[in-house]
């Protein structure tokens, strides 16, 4: 299975399991996901969530073919599997940890602004590329990351899209604390642990006071996003990148204003 998944101790884990794509994420791996936050949400056994992947990688972000596969047009309709995803994500009422070894590229940065504890191996390596692909922002990353860095680190992050080591995340605040590799997994399922044993009602209270102030927020940047996001998708700029990427060459933007 591309995704695990198992439940023990008041705890569901979602495992990304496709080490020999570097965790890249199919439509079918985001359905799956989705539908284990929404059951979990709904079964009352369950009282926190654990999200990671593998010691090496904890997921390169899309899988390329198989996103442009099935774009289509209006790639970024609440249709698509990624956006079901986010949907039920950002809407978990439990509390939702992320443990990070290796790379996470792409959605696989922008899922831990919607999760609740993240920590992160000193091997980790986080990156945004949404410009190198000739794309924007997305899921409200360009609102997340800024709240959370300030503006300008945010904007080197997201304009030039390279990746930036586990330190410089912690200090940006898109991660609780850094640890050595050997030790992430047991930290954040200790965590986990902990708010297991912790009076269930209190967590997800405490969870949506703090998310009320942005809800709205944080809905209308996603849709304001996703709205250029797929416009973006279809255009010259996207198909260089990603015809680059397939022929194993450098993209040429020099010849778009």
């Amino acid at each position: 299975m591309d995704i695990q998944t198992t439940t023990a101790n008041g705890v569901l884990t979602i495992e990304f399991n496709r080490p020999e794509r570097k965790n890249a994420i199919t439509g079918a791996m985001y359905t799956t996901m989705a539908d284990a936050l929404r059951q979990a949400d709904a079964d009352p056994q369950v009282r926190a969530i654990l999200i990671t992947g593998k010691p090496e990688i904890f997921t390169a972000g899309n899988d390329l073919d198989d996103f442009l596969n099935n774009a289509g047009e209006g790639a970024m309709t609440e249709s698509r599997p990624v956006f079901q995803f986010m949907q039920a994500l950002e809407g978990c009422t439990k509390p939702v940890i992320a443990a990070v070894a290796g790379a996470a590229v792409g959605i696989g940065t922008t899922m831990l602004m919607h999760c609740d504890l993240v920590y992160a191996a000193d091997t980790a390596k986080f990156s945004m590329p949404f410009s190198q692909l000739g794309l924007c922002p997305e899921f409200a990353s360009s609102l997340l990351v800024a709240q959370a860095a300030g503006y300008t680190r945010a904007a080197e992050k997201l304009m030039l899209g390279e990746a930036f080591p586990a330190q410089e995340a912690f200090e940006m605040g898109i991660v609780a604390k850094v640890l050595p590799a050997a030790e992430l997994l047991a930290f954040a399922q200790g965590q986990a642990a902990k708010l297991v044993k912790l009076p269930a009602a209190s967590i997800r209270t405490t969870k949506m006071l703090m998310k009320r102030s942005r809800a709205a927020l944080v809905k209308d940047t996603i849709a304001f996003e996703n709205e250029r996001f797929s416009a973006m998708l279809v255009g010259a700029e996207a198909k260089e990148a990603f015809t680059a990427f397939f022929e194993k060459r450098k993209p040429d933007f020099s010849k778009f204003d």
